[in-house]
């Protein structure tokens, strides 16, 4: 068993980290908060651009109304956007996303290229020797719309050059603070089928079967497409943004109550230590004492 003085330094090791994880708890539930009501803020209109997409690619000869749409006859390389965090300490956050990425696409016989956003994702990838053509790990703790944008428009430029032939989005998507699941979403080019459900329940809504465009369809949908590909993006990194912290706070608070435990198991084995060291010493002064008794009579 460890001396006394080894027990003493290990309980203030673990009680110091156990300060650190409390500090970064607090930290991640304040940025959560704020991070939640960014994706608050933005999901209803991010929904509707998605739902306005949806139903221009409804739209009979959706072809022909813009390249973005325009489903390729043969698909020869796939690009992936892949969002994850810059630092660890968030459980198996970065570790579900990437597995769930690889899990998909390590199938594919097509030459698949990434752009990572985040440096843990961009490590994980290199490692496992795929094809990263760009990373962006330099983004803000609170990201606008302008600090992302440049991702969106590097995939939709990837898209029209003909370089890809479709582009996927792989994010974790917020739903509680204690749930955050992956998500593969293809972005380009948009896919009616998948989407049947989401564009019969837009349209009960809504009584007008196509759109009206004014000044000019071209021009409008040269606008619209590309800067609502892009806001996808920008929500998807929110909802990241929101999970990751969530599970960076969960993770730190069961570091820290699993802290607290040891410190309380090696208290009671500090404990028995000092106490057989007193137990000791006494019986040698008790023995000391009886000898010298013995050798005095």
């Amino acid at each position: 068993m460890a001396s006394a003085r080894e027990m003493r330094l290990r309980i203030r090791s673990v009680k110091n980290i156990s300060q650190v994880t409390r500090a970064l708890e607090a930290v991640s539930a304040s940025k959560v908060r704020k991070a939640m009501s960014a994706v608050a803020a933005t999901r209803n209109y991010a929904t509707k651009a998605w739902q306005v997409l949806i139903h221009i690619a409804g739209q009979p000869g959706r072809d022909t109304l813009h390249p973005l749409l325009t489903k390729r006859s043969s698909v020869k390389n796939t690009l992936v956007v892949v969002i994850s965090g810059n630092r660890g300490l968030a459980g198996a956050y970065n570790t579900n996303v990437i597995r769930h990425l690889l899990q998909h696409f390590n199938r594919y016989e097509l030459p698949v290229k990434y752009i990572a956003v985040g440096r843990k994702g961009r490590d994980m990838l290199i490692r496992r020797r795929k094809n990263v053509i760009a990373e962006f790990s330099n983004l803000p703790a609170a990201p606008t719309y302008a600090d992302v944008s440049a991702i969106g428009r590097l995939a939709v430029n990837e898209f029209l050059s003909g370089t890809v032939d479709e582009v996927y989005l792989v994010y974790t998507d917020f739903i509680t603070m204690a749930r955050q699941e992956p998500v593969i979403k293809r972005l380009l080019p948009l896919d009616v089928s998948e989407t049947s459900d989401r564009v019969e329940a837009y349209e009960s809504k809504h009584l007008s079967a196509a759109y009206i465009y004014e000044p000019e369809e071209s021009e409008i949908l040269d606008e619209i497409i590309p800067r609502f590909t892009a806001l996808q993006v920008y929500q998807s990194i929110l909802e990241s943004l929101a999970s990751e912290h969530a599970a960076r706070m969960i993770a730190m608070s069961n570091a820290t109550d699993n802290a607290v435990e040891l410190v309380g198991g090696l208290q009671m084995d500090y404990n028995k230590v000092r106490q057989q060291t007193i137990t000791g010493d006494l019986l040698d002064i008790a023995g000391g004492a009886e000898a010298l008794t013995k050798a005095l009579s």
